[in-house]
């Protein structure tokens, strides 16, 4: 058979003893070349994040681990606080106690001034007691007249510490023979303005 090449190009022999090389282009086309490129593309970005998420767990570990390390500090300032809170709030309730005691302390210490200069200003007027009851004075005694313990109410009135004194009762004492005494008890209102 014979051929007639009609382009007019030169002819190419045909070698049977040369090896010829794969193309290129047939090679990058194979599906099977194309998956392990794309399998091992993603092993190495799968590995590539495992490695991420390994540094971020262990990141998120070392966080905990200090944040309990501080919460266990802080506790411990947490409770040493509150005790200081509770010496402190102790020390002012002994502190308030002790100013309440001393402020009370003066009222019955001018109470019984007052009573005590009121009775050395009447005549013939001597006490047996006295007691306190909210605002409330009971003050029991003995006078050698009735007008005694009239001048005695009438003096406790005018000290302006007292809103009103009234008798409870009084009597003639028969028990004592040489002289005539009279036992009294008197009821006397604090006035509001005074403290006890």
């Amino acid at each position: 058979m014979i051929r007639i090449n009609l382009l007019g190009g030169p002819r190419q022999k045909a070698s049977k003893s040369s090896v010829s090389m794969p193309d290129v282009a047939s090679v990058a086309g194979s599906p099977a070349l194309l998956l392990a490129v794309a399998l091992i593309v993603g092993a190495v970005a799968n590995g590539a994040y495992y490695l991420h998420l390994v540094r971020q767990r262990d990141r998120v570990d070392r966080a905990m681990k200090t944040a309990e390390l501080e919460n266990h500090r802080l506790s411990g300032v947490k409770t040493a606080y509150q005790q200081a809170e509770k010496e402190k709030e102790n020390y002012k309730r002994r502190v308030d106690v002790i100013e309440q005691l001393r402020s009370n302390q003066s009222g019955p210490v001018e109470l019984l001034d007052l009573i005590g200069k009121t009775v050395s200003d009447t005549d013939a007027v001597w006490l047996s007691s006295m007691s306190e009851e909210g605002n409330n004075i009971s003050v029991q005694g003995m006078a050698l007249t009735p007008s005694a313990v009239a001048n005695l109410m009438r003096n406790l009135q005018q000290t302006g510490y007292f809103k009103s004194v009234e008798i409870k009762e009084t009597y003639q004492d028969d028990q004592i023979k040489d002289i005539q005494a009279f036992q009294f008890t008197l009821m006397c209102e604090k006035a509001p303005q005074q403290k006890s």
